[in-house]
């Protein structure tokens, strides 16, 4: 993707505890700094950077992306994956890019980190947006399978699976991935009605260099699973506390992502306040590529 000579573009590569973690800016150091947390575990920041990173920069952010580490770029076969350590990361690009606070982005799995991370070091944070983020997620693998059986109700071999997955340790890595196992042979994770926008962003990500850079680490969740025993968390308690340390907490998701109940952002809404909660139609898990637009307008709106 080519980027406007007008636009400051920062490339980096840091060290925190002698790793290497991949990290990027977009956009001028004296605007409002963002940094986006992308989902996992096993996840990156590549569509995230490849499609909306510098746009968003365009609206007059300072927009940071990383991978963490142990996923994506940011290579270490060291890694633990715990809460711990991706707190170390994430307060490593203060360091490296000299931010005193920042509003965190966060998406999917981000959300837990994101959350987790402002209520623990809430003098860093200035906002924190969840897009399309995890909250509770119990609730969610529990919406899955309700919506799994009755989608396959007359599909046995499909309601096998279902009871087999409601059988496994519900704190373990093989419980998580195939929950979303099942959730994307139900089209969890897709936009119901692409739109030409939605088309191109995606095409064009799939033939650039983002896309080849999309390495994903296997490992990342048994690693995960492993080592981190808060492994399965509803942080809508966690989200009060925020805003009661007066932190704005935002919130934008898909009306058709999949794998939130309506309870589920009912609650949401109910915590974060009406005017600072967005649903987008025609729009999944994976909002700022489906509707890149709505996402944009609600960030600038936010944040600004």
């Amino acid at each position: 993707m080519k980027l406007p000579f007008s636009i400051l573009f920062i490339i980096c590569s840091f060290v925190v505890k002698a790793q290497h973690l991949y990290s990027r800016a977009y956009g001028n150091p004296k605007n409002t700094p963002v940094i986006f947390i992308h989902g996992g575990p096993s996840g990156n920041a590549t569509l995230f950077e490849g499609t909306t990173a510098q746009k968003l920069a365009d609206k007059g952010f300072y927009v940071i992306v990383y991978d963490r580490r142990g996923e994506g770029r940011s290579k270490d076969e060291n890694a633990t994956m715990t809460f711990n350590e991706s707190f170390d990361d994430l307060k490593g690009i203060y360091k490296t890019y000299k931010i005193k606070k920042a509003n965190i982005l966060a998406h999917s799995f981000g959300g837990i980190i994101g959350t987790l991370f402002t209520d623990k070091f809430p003098e860093k944070v200035s906002s924190l947006t969840l897009a399309g983020a995890l909250f509770s997620q119990q609730e969610t693998y529990d919406h899955i399978l309700k919506q799994a059986k009755e989608h396959f109700r007359n599909d046995p071999a499909q309601l096998k699976e279902v009871a087999e997955i409601e059988s496994l340790n519900k704190n373990s890595a093989a419980y998580r991935k195939r929950c979303y196992g099942i959730a994307g042979k139900m089209d969890f994770f897709d936009m119901p009605d692409p739109t030409p926008e939605s088309k191109a962003l995606r095409t064009e990500y799939e033939s650039g260099e983002f896309y080849k850079a999309n390495f994903r680490n296997p490992n990342s969740p048994l690693i995960f699973y492993q080592n981190e025993p808060l492994n399965n968390l509803d942080n809508k308690a966690v989200l009060k506390d925020i805003m009661k340390k007066k932190i704005p907490v935002f919130a934008i998701y898909g009306k058709n992502d999949g794998i939130f109940s309506e309870k589920q952002l009912n609650d949401l809404e109910s915590i974060v306040g009406k005017k600072n909660f967005r649903l987008i139609d025609n729009c999944s898990h994976y909002l700022f590529v489906d509707q890149q637009d709505e996402f944009l307008k609600f960030m600038k709106l936010t944040l600004k």
